[in-house]
């Protein structure tokens, strides 16, 4: 028998054999929504962040209110994709102004949208950015928009606790 045909035997015979199933030992804690300590505990976390994800509905509020995840709903795909268009069009038009998550409440056809910003403009451009944001959303969205801010002298007053 040549050696290419013992290669092609042993990879007939490995491909025939079943595979095992791996297991790992199950860790106690919960990793994903939580934030790594940093060495010298100078990450500032807001009082949203600050709470782990077991807490959401106690001490932590929804980021998003809406019905569409009731079974027999059915615009649950739309809705995730609309509200992830609205807090990037939030985090993009007002640049290094939003302190805190952006909430989106939806109640019936109309969305409310509420954020933290810091007062780094001038009253006249916040009247004007307010306006452009509700314009545009409630043009591509189909819906009245309304955009509930409100503003932070000191970036500082936001930050709930260091990790």
């Amino acid at each position: 028998m040549s050696f290419s045909g013992l290669i092609r035997q042993n990879a007939l015979v490995s491909s025939q054999i079943s595979r095992g199933f791996q297991t790992s030992a199950i860790l106690a804690s919960v990793q994903s929504g939580r934030y790594k300590i940093t060495p010298k505990r100078d990450r500032p976390l807001t009082y949203e962040m600050a709470n782990p994800p077991h807490l959401i509905a106690h001490r932590k509020g929804w980021n998003s209110w809406n019905t569409s995840n009731l079974r027999g709903e059915l615009r649950t795909a739309q809705c995730i994709t609309e509200d992830a268009f609205i807090r990037k069009f939030m985090t993009g038009t007002w640049h290094s102004l939003v302190l805190s998550e952006v909430i989106i409440k939806r109640q019936f056809n109309h969305i409310r949208i509420a954020a933290l910003i810091k007062q780094g403009i001038s009253s006249r451009k916040m009247y004007f950015l307010i306006g452009y944001t509700e314009e545009l959303l409630s043009y591509w969205l189909q819906c009245p928009v309304t955009l509930e801010l409100q503003t932070v002298t000191d970036p500082k007053d936001v930050i709930f606790k260091y990790i």
